[in-house]
This record gives structure tokens, sequence and C-alpha cells, in this order.
């Protein structure tokens, strides 16, 4: 199962700030989980076809292997630590749940 994750940061933030945070803290303690396959951020840059800005700024794709043990792993207290730090920085975040057809 892949969870998608859109959002925006709040306005308080520093863009700078949240992505050496993404890069040096959440990215690796999510790929460190044994029940995610693969994590990735991306920064969105455009609209194809158009000009237009995209809704999200962000999207997170989290490939996960297990969903019991992801709830698990996810629900330890350091990793609750990554979670709210998260929340401090984006701004109503979607997580989407997906399977593939």
């Amino acid at each position: 199962m892949k969870i998608i994750v859109l959002f925006n940061l709040k306005p308080s933030v520093n863009r700078a700030s949240y992505e050496t945070w993404a890069k040096t803290t959440d990215i690796p303690g999510v790929n460190g989980l044994p029940s995610v396959d693969r994590f990735e951020v991306f920064k969105t840059t455009g609209v194809l076809g158009g000009d237009a800005k995209p809704s999200y700024e962000y999207v997170e794709i989290i490939d996960v292997n297990d969903m019991d043990a992801f709830g698990a792993q996810t629900s330890t207290e350091v990793f609750q630590k990554v979670a709210a730090a998260f929340g401090d920085f984006a701004k109503d975040p979607e997580f989407i749940l997906t399977e593939a057809l």
C-alpha cells in the first residue's frame, strides 16, 4: 500500500528549515522503519500543461509493506516526536491511502 500525503507549509514556517528537517530527520527516520519499503518527499514545481500553481507545495509517498507493523512502529514515543515536528511544519496535511489496481 502507498500512502500519499499532500500538504502546504504553515504560513509561519521557513521553507529552508522544513526542507533541512525533512532531509535530515523525516526521510531517514521513515525510511528506517522495517514496515516501509521507500519514503520520498517531493516539492511541487508546476502543473503539467499550464502555468497554474499546484494546490499543494509538497507530496510525500510512503510505500508500506505491512500496515499493522507501520501502525505499531509509528506509535512509538520516538516516532511520535517526528510526527509532532511534521505537524509543526505542515498545514492540514491530507493522508491518502491507496492500493494498486
